[in-house]
């Protein structure tokens, strides 16, 4: 099946076409600066390589869908002769509140249960609600799903997700722990149960998706049991320019002493904190490992290094703490943008941690770099293994949507 898994920003639309007989993709590409000028659409044809880029106004995202077929139907770049070729379209959306434990296919009752989850994510949820329109105005008749960021983590029993404030807040407005990257997740330990030599229910996994946004997760038998991020994406470990756990009289605190409202402190929580706030450099670790690399002799060099132990330090604790509430611990995953790439992350975070049976290979660890493969990057002797998963959110989301859409 031809599926369509589109990625909505509220002026951006990212979309990769996929052939899910194969779980081959066949195209992808990005349309920015929708309803703002300069506006284009870079696409890229996977199986003949080729690609082709438009600047052209798009007013919005029904615009740039239009666009998007264009480019597919193309007769130099496009992968398929006609729209009637994309026989569904997977939809990401980071948060499905309270109402959506799992994938499901849109109808008007959907959707008017998703404008429901704007307070959950503000700045997610409506740009996904444009991506749905925009295309429901171009392929009204095509099948369509929504896939759930926090959809995976719906398993962890209610001591993991309810808050020990007053349970009315729960009750009224949803407050709970939701937890994100759930595609991610999901698509790593279900990679990770293969390759363990036992039966899916008996598997311990921690699941580290580090990334600019960073998130863990325990996976127990095949099912969440606890997951770092909480009611938003802010919670849990350090992260590009968010603060992850503090403590939450922090927010008067600052409020108070730098005369700010509670939304100004979030913005600085959520944008000028993390690995840029505590280095004063860069959200990026990239350029912390930069300067690291440079030695004491660059002036940003310790606050470099303390950016990076932070982030060690709070990885060590949530793998530590999974392994104490799953009672052992199989295997450790490390995915996503750094998870995938920091090889000097990955050894500071593993170091010292031989009483969880964890033996990493510094050799193989160092060079397992920019691969598109599962590596082990544990010794034979490990007790626990430790793997890198490249992840990959859109075939989970193409996977789900085709499934739907045959029993449509």
């Amino acid at each position: 099946m031809n599926v369509l898994v589109v990625n909505a920003g509220s002026s951006s639309l990212k979309y990769q076409l996929f052939d899910t007989n194969t779980d081959t993709v066949l195209a992808k590409g990005l349309c920015e600066r929708i309803g703002i000028d300069g506006s284009k659409i870079e696409h890229k044809n996977l199986i003949k390589g080729n690609k082709k880029a438009k600047e052209t106004p798009m007013s919005d995202h029904s615009v740039a869908m239009q666009l998007v077929v264009e480019m597919l139907t193309d007769a130099e770049v496009g992968s398929i002769k006609s729209m009637s070729e994309i026989e569904a379209v997977g939809h990401r959306v980071v948060h499905g509140g309270s109402y959506f434990s799992k994938s499901i296919l849109l109808n008007d009752e959907v959707l008017e249960k998703l404008e429901l989850c704007r307070d959950f994510a503000p700045l997610h949820t409506p740009a996904s609600i444009m991506g749905i329109k925009g295309c429901l105005a171009v392929m009204p008749n095509t099948p369509q799903a929504l896939v759930f960021d926090t959809a995976f983590h719906q398993t962890m029993p209610p001591e993991a997700y309810i808050y020990p404030i007053p349970y009315e807040y729960y009750e009224k407005y949803g407050v709970r722990r939701y937890g994100f990257h759930g595609s991610s997740h999901r698509y790593v330990s279900a990679e990770m149960a293969k390759l363990l030599d036992k039966p899916l229910e008996e598997t311990k996994i921690v699941t580290c998706h580090l990334g600019n946004g960073s998130s863990i997760a325990a996976v127990k038998g095949g099912k969440v049991i606890d997951t770092s991020m909480g009611f938003t994406p802010l919670a849990g470990v350090e992260m590009g320019t968010r603060c992850g756990d503090i403590d939450p009289a922090l927010v008067a605190f600052i409020a108070e002493k730098e005369d700010l409202t509670a939304a100004q402190v979030n913005d600085i929580m959520n944008k000028k904190s993390g690995f840029l706030g505590v280095s004063g450099i860069s959200s990026d670790s990239r350029d912390l490992e930069a300067v690291i690399n440079e030695g004491p002799s660059n002036p940003n060099y310790e606050r470099a290094v303390l950016a990076v132990n932070i982030l060690k330090h709070q990885v060590k604790k949530y793998i530590g703490s999974y392994a104490a509430i799953m009672n052992g611990l199989d295997a450790v995953v490390f995915t996503a943008g750094i998870g995938e790439n920091n090889t000097a992350l990955r050894e500071l975070i593993l170091e010292d941690m031989e009483f969880l049976g964890i033996e990493l290979d510094k050799e193989v660890n160092a060079k397992a770099k920019v691969q598109p493969n599962i590596i082990k990057l544990s010794k034979d002797s490990s007790k626990t293994g430790v793997y890198l998963i490249p992840t990959n959110e859109e075939l989970v989301i193409a996977r789900d949507t085709a499934e739907l859409a045959a029993k449509a």
